[in-house]
């Protein structure tokens, strides 16, 4: 037994020592009688309504993992991880005679061709936040976990009080949260208990201390109160056994409070998804490094790692390749092994100088996007040694607009999670403007204090200081557009795509 940390015996239901008794429906058990301290918790095929202690379904066997190793201190430790899954080869193909791709035709195929590429693993609840859920997750106890008082106050049986005004005595001692009262209280007598203790035997009704008159260890009230008033029943916001929380949902801080209050000291997640962000371009030098006018700061990097990092992921700084076609090789190589999807910029059109769009169509699986989108257009997709690339405009303004679009819902269903569409409403606008048709435009745009959208003052792509400067995007739809001031327009809130 020396290597072991932990022993698990199959049988002995005899032996003085913890049990998770497993019920079928078939057989039943009779270990599950209350008193039998050994019996920890129950797995079983069917509901068990009543039980004193938590319930587990049959197959959950992370959630009962999760509940030994808590039981004996163990929960801070993780579960070895399950391998990643890789996606197919031809995942990215356009069907045959596509050449521009709507926006939404886009990401009807990136939802249609896109799988979770991370595998799993088990942790603390604390430790889960933005951990997306690998498994659905079951309540191993209910909650509340019993009947309990909604107020201070007194308790008693509805059904002993006269008819009329109620004078009843008090028995001695209180229940409280924490500390129930120990015994069953007399039909005809009532008992002090204070928010959140358990209800005693012999209760099923309490009235508020502010509606009684206490006189000789006896509580009076007005006649009028409701049976099962001011309490809470057992099981009334979660019952033990009933889904908690599904596969797929990523964890917020509510999330993880309702979990705990459930009893599941651990939760099986996907791993986090590691993305790499690497910029291309021998015009790109680091910011503030060079006076030359013919260089450019790279500004898509920051912004990528930072979105990655909003979005709950793992970033990974790939740094920046020139337009050389062997270093590009090295980096994508090295980058296979510390990511499980890899964001670029530049270098995604069909120019003499796009050596990433040259070099992923000789020697990877390369599909080119040309979606008709502005700022945008071009959206490289591929796969090197297996791992998807999404290679974006150079431009940051253009680089941002198609992560919002493109690649934000594309790395939750990566990363296990569902496909996100972002929520946007109707504003007026406080601006005119004349669209053709062909593509689907976004501005830069925030509200005003009187609640309607502003655009900023130029729509070209090179002026990044308009992204800071918003808090959000309007969206002009695919055809033709006239808008005047005053028009409704749909606005995308930064917030609604998660930053």
């Amino acid at each position: 037994m020396g290597p072991c940390d932990l022993v698990l015996v199959e049988g002995f239901k005899t032996e003085n020592h913890p049990k998770i008794e497993a019920h079928r429906a078939e057989t039943g058990s009779d270990l599950i009688a209350p008193g039998n301290d050994t019996v920890r918790a129950v797995a079983s095929d069917e509901p068990l309504p009543g039980l004193d202690r938590p319930l587990f379904d049959l197959n959950d066997t992370a959630g009962i993992a999760g509940f030994i190793l808590d039981a004996l201190g163990m929960g801070g430790r993780s579960a070895p991880t399950q391998a990643a899954p890789k996606l197919k080869d031809d995942c990215f193909a356009l069907p045959p005679g596509v050449s521009w791709t709507p926006v939404d035709d886009a990401l009807a195929m990136l939802r249609g061709s896109l799988s979770p590429v991370v595998g799993t693993e088990t942790l603390p609840v604390a430790r889960a936040l933005h951990r997306i859920l690998a498994t659905d997750h079951i309540a191993a106890r209910s909650n509340p976990p019993g009947a309990n008082a909604a107020v201070d106050g007194y308790g008693f049986a509805f059904d002993s009080l006269p008819k009329g005004d109620a004078i009843l005595p008090l028995v001695a001692g209180r229940s409280a949260a924490g500390s129930p009262f120990p015994g069953a209280v007399p039909a005809g007598h009532a008992v002090r208990i204070l928010t959140g203790a358990l209800v005693p035997m012999g209760v099923d009704t309490v009235v508020m201390q502010e509606d009684v008159t206490l006189r000789d260890e006896h509580v009076g009230f007005a006649a009028g109160i409701k049976k099962g008033a001011n309490t809470r029943k057992a099981g009334e916001d979660v019952e033990a056994g009933q889904p908690a929380l599904p596969a797929g949902h990523k964890m917020r801080a509510p999330d993880l409070a309702l979990l705990s209050a459930l009893g599941l000291g651990q939760v099986t997640v996907h791993t986090r998804l590691r993305v790499g962000v690497l910029s291309t371009g021998d015009e790109i030098v680091p910011p503030g490094s060079s006076d030359n006018p013919a260089h450019t700061f790279d500004a898509n990097r920051p912004q990528l790692l930072a979105l990655a990092a909003s979005w709950g992921y793992q970033p990974v700084d790939l740094g920046h390749v020139s337009d050389d076609r062997d270093a590009l090789r090295d980096a994508l190589n090295a980058a296979t092994d510390t990511a499980d999807v890899i964001l670029t910029s530049g270098g995604a059109s069909a120019g003499e100088e796009d050596h990433v769009s040259a070099l992923l169509s000789e020697e990877g699986q390369l599909t080119s996007w040309r979606i008709a989108i502005k700022p945008g257009r071009p959206l490289a997709l591929a796969l090197w040694n297996g791992v998807p690339i999404f290679g974006l405009p150079g431009n940051p303004v253009a680089a941002l607009v198609c992560s919002l679009i493109f690649a934000r819902p594309s790395l939750s269903v990566l990363a296990g999670g569902g496909w996100l569409t972002p929520q946007g409403f109707d504003l007026p606008a406080t601006f005119a403007k004349s669209k053709r048709p062909g593509r689907r435009e976004y501005l830069r745009a925030r509200m005003t204090s009187d609640g309607r959208v502003e655009r900023f003052r130029s729509e070209g792509s090179g002026l990044i200081s308009g992204l800071s400067w918003a808090d959000g995007l309007v969206e002009l739809p695919d055809g033709a557009l006239e808008l005047n001031d005053g028009d409704p327009v749909r606005f995308y809130p930064y917030a609604s795509f998660g930053i």
